[in-house]
């Protein structure tokens, strides 16, 4: 009895001793740090690039992980940067990119390592010089309020927003586009100089607007479609 009560306490304390329980967690992976944001060098903002293929410079990012940094490129017409006109991606700090003459174009760069991508530095906007051109078109009116997408509650708002030109002695004026549908097409201020217009929004929940910008030498631009609603 003695010798059966000996064999069960060491079988027992083996099997405690000895394993029988889970398995260590497996340690998860570091966390990947992404690439710090690159700041332009090259166009500046409202820059006149004369050569129609332009040298796009940067800073080099940071990856606090060691990893291989790439950069993409993106240009477009619009300041919204849809659709894309180009985009390249390099491991270099500067790409050349071939673009139509006699433009404004806008452009960023991001920095991406093999998992993720930094934010998009700043938008510069500039100009591609073209044959014998002596005006240029004014830049996209940027939106300044009410804010895309955003939500106001009142019956009236102020629509403002801003424009430039590289031909700094060309007066701008404006025409406004407002109304309920997606593509407004109700002209409600011609030719007006100031960079706000006064609305009414009554009861519609949605409302669209548009401002196209004149230089008075024949140039135009028609800005990009925003639009707010109404609580």
């Amino acid at each position: 009895m003695k010798k059966f009560l000996y064999l069960a306490i060491l079988g027992i304390v083996t099997w405690s001793c000895g394993g029988g329980g889970d398995d260590p967690a497996p340690v998860p992976p570091a966390a990947n740090n992404a690439p710090t944001t690159p700041t332009t060098i090259y166009p500046e903002n409202n820059d006149l690039c004369i050569d129609n293929t332009v040298n796009f410079q940067w800073n080099a990012s940071t990856d606090a992980d060691g990893d291989a940094i790439s950069y993409v490129v993106e240009v477009s017409e619009n300041s919204s940067f849809s659709p894309l006109s180009q985009t390249k991606t390099t491991s270099a700090t500067s790409v050349s990119i071939s673009l139509e003459k006699g433009v404004a174009f806008y452009w960023r760069v991001r920095a991406k390592d093999s998992e993720d991508s930094s934010g998009n530095s700043s938008a510069n906007q500039f100009y591609t010089e073209g044959d014998g051109i002596s005006n240029h078109v004014p830049f996209a009116p940027v939106l300044v309020s009410p804010e895309l997408n955003g939500t106001i509650q009142t019956a009236t708002t102020t629509l403002e927003w801003t424009a430039t030109d590289l031909d700094t002695e060309d007066t701008l004026t404006f025409d406004v586009y407002f109304g309920t549908d997606a593509n407004p097409t109700t002209k409600v201020g011609d030719n007006i100089t100031a960079t706000t217009f006064d609305v009414t929004t009554p009861t519609a929940p949605n409302y669209y607007w548009k401002v196209v910008a004149k230089d008075g030498n024949g140039g135009q631009t028609v800005g990009q479609v925003w639009n707010f609603k109404v609580d």
